[in-house]
């Protein structure tokens, strides 16, 4: 059990939890800025909590249900207001409805999470702070220290495997849900490296190909939200040709993008007949890289297995390698 102190101060409204651990401060920091990692170990073993959404960064978001045994739904959200990485953050924790919103009937509190360095390793240092002695009471009452009890607990098994989430991996498949996949690959460069190659036409003819043979002959990028973009290949040995084309819904460089896409083919230019998905992309600094994670959500359970059956995640896993190899020189 890695918690070492507990301390409730009734006068500063305060809940401060010290956990100690034997790996370094950047490995305990990135357990809690990937969304893969600290879903093992958010929620109690028996409430695991899914993340759908999860930003690192100031003015950022995280989206989270926790799933009980019967099947019953928790929900939460973090509004992050502070990130000093990889000493410290800062959020706004609440509760939530089932469709993401804040629930105001139940209290929300300002957690600070800060890491450091000991000879052994590290040491996390929670503090939380609440709006009154009441809420205090009412989420101790609620079995607050318990759960975070249990849900730290778990931390220790996810900082030591290295290996599942290291750069070198590949491109890896998580079904959420009935209707949502989540796509993750670490690409070895910068967050900023990663986001440019995604929004610079030169640079995703060079890279976003899939398997060999084809080229990109259309490539025109939404920038801004409401921009509308559409991406074309060929085949050059048959002259096969399709593509994709949607709507900024949300552009926050360079950390997140969130767009609409649908495919079409020359029978379909305008891909009135294709199914559409919400694509959330999002790029996080992690030791080796920059973790893109792709939360795609589809219209139902048969249109999300019929699209994966193609192939798609071994050709996004090829375009990757090109980024890698080819723009970025790694």
């Amino acid at each position: 059990m890695p918690i070492t102190a507990v301390t409730t101060d009734p006068e500063a409204l305060t809940l401060t939890v010290i956990a100690d651990f034997t790996v370094p401060v950047r490995r305990l920091w990135d357990a809690y800025t990937d969304p893969r990692q600290i879903e093992r170990f958010w929620g109690p073993p028996e409430y695991p909590a899914t993340f759908l959404r999860h930003d690192a960064h100031p003015g950022g978001l995280s989206q989270y249900y926790m799933t009980g045994p019967e099947g019953d739904r928790s929900c939460g959200y973090w509004e992050w207001d502070a990130v000093d990485a990889p000493h410290s953050f800062e959020v706004r924790d609440g509760f939530a409805h089932e469709d993401g919103t804040p629930n105001p009937d139940l209290p929300s509190m300002r957690m600070v999470f800060e890491f450091a360095e000991t000879a052994l390793g590290s040491r996390l240092t929670t503090t939380t702070h609440f709006g009154s002695l009441d809420e205090l009471e009412q989420l101790q009452g609620m079995g607050m220290v318990e759960g975070m009890s249990a849900a730290m607990g778990q931390i220790d098994a996810v900082v030591e495997d290295l290996a599942s989430f290291a750069a070198g991996r590949g491109t890896e498949l998580q079904l959420i849900g009935d209707r949502q996949a989540r796509v993750s690959r670490v690409i070895r460069g910068t967050v900023e490296q990663v986001w440019r190659a995604h929004m610079d036409p030169e640079l995703l003819r060079r890279w976003q190909l899939g398997p060999d043979g084809w080229t990109m002959p259309i490539c025109e990028v939404a920038a801004e939200a409401g921009e509308r973009y559409r991406s074309g290949w060929e085949n050059t040995a048959d002259g096969q040709r399709f593509g994709f084309t949607g709507v900024a819904r949300e552009v926050s460089a360079p950390y997140r993008s969130v767009t609409t896409e649908a495919m079409w083919t020359p029978d379909d230019p305008d891909a009135a007949n294709s199914a559409e998905t919400i694509n959330e992309m999002t790029l996080t600094p992690v030791e080796g890289g920059t973790l893109l994670s792709l939360l795609i959500t589809y219209p139902d359970e048969a249109t999300r297995e019929m699209i994966l059956a193609t192939g798609m995640v071994d050709g996004m896993e090829t375009s990757y390698a090109r980024l890698e190899g080819q723009v970025l020189g790694v």
